[in-house]
């Protein structure tokens, strides 16, 4: 079978006839850019000066770095191809055989050996991945044509829709979602974020909320807020004597004596004259 589709053998063709190259050093570079997931590459053809690395939107680098004729023919070839890869979604590499019932009897945890060398354990619809690996105990696998990201713990698959991120990156996290952290050209991927396609969910909690466990507990959660009550101040009289509390004479004699009680206070200055006036007129109501 042809390493590439008839999409894919087109692509070479044009790309190599645009650029004045053979058709194997843009396979070449065609395989360079699928390993970094249609925006980057690192490659070394002798054709087009060796070692080198490019950058989608970025930094091109070619083994002769003053050949600027060079460096603009692979950034030309490079983003061409990308774009084919990345923005047509063009399908240059075919889809793995589809699982023989045989080997597949196991459900998604069996796997087939494609003829490029993967352990197949994703779903075939997916076509091929551009990268593909393990982290921890989950395995792996990008699909930038079909804007897949597909994850296994041994026992599920789950298929997320990639949106417009380009996986360009995998590292192992602590904590987080399956202890696996991927990054695109915005940063790092919460797969939280990320629609879910198929499978279960990775990483999903909700919040449990703190149990009542006993009516005590249950009580005081539902018992009303109690306001304590506003106790007024009590109104203080000038120093000196009350005569709010006072305790009333019952005789003629202890009437004309508490009359010059408060006189003697009110030339102390201890009450005021109108404060005595009103109390002697009482007092003198009282005979």
């Amino acid at each position: 079978m042809s390493r590439w589709t008839e999409q894919g053998e087109q692509l070479v063709n044009q790309v190599a006839s645009r650029y004045g190259v053979s058709n194997g050093a843009v396979a070449m570079m065609l395989d360079s850019v699928l390993r970094g997931n249609g925006t980057m590459a690192q490659f070394n053809i002798n054709e087009l000066g060796g070692g080198g690395q490019w950058m989608r939107g970025g930094m091109t680098m070619v083994g002769d770095m003053f050949n600027y004729s060079l460096k603009s023919k692979v950034d030309g070839i490079c983003g061409d191809l990308s774009s084919a890869i990345v923005d047509q979604r063009m399908q240059v590499v075919p889809p793995p055989p589809p699982i023989p019932a045989n080997q597949a009897g196991a459900g998604q945890s069996g796997v087939v050996q494609s003829q490029y060398g993967w352990n197949q354990w994703w779903p075939a619809e997916l076509g091929s991945p551009s990268t593909s690996g393990a982290q921890n105990q989950y395995k792996y696998a990008y699909f930038p044509t079909t804007r897949r990201l597909a994850l296994s713990d041994g026992y599920n698959v789950t298929v997320y829709d990639t949106l417009d991120h380009n996986i360009g990156g995998v590292s192992q996290q602590q904590g987080g979602v399956a202890g696996v952290s991927f990054n695109s050209q915005y940063g790092t991927v919460d797969l939280r974020t990320l629609p879910l396609v198929s499978g279960p969910a990775l990483g999903a909690s909700i919040p449990t909320p703190t149990p009542v466990n006993s009516q005590m507990n249950f009580q005081q959660a539902n018992a009303p807020e109690i306001v304590p009550p506003i106790v007024p101040a009590p109104i203080q009289s000038k120093p000196g004597i009350s005569t709010t509390n006072v305790a009333m004479p019952s005789s003629s004699d202890e009437i004309v004596s508490l009359i010059e009680r408060l006189a003697k206070l009110r030339e102390a200055g201890a009450i005021t004259d109108e404060e005595f006036n009103s109390k002697k007129i009482e007092l003198l109501g009282r005979l």
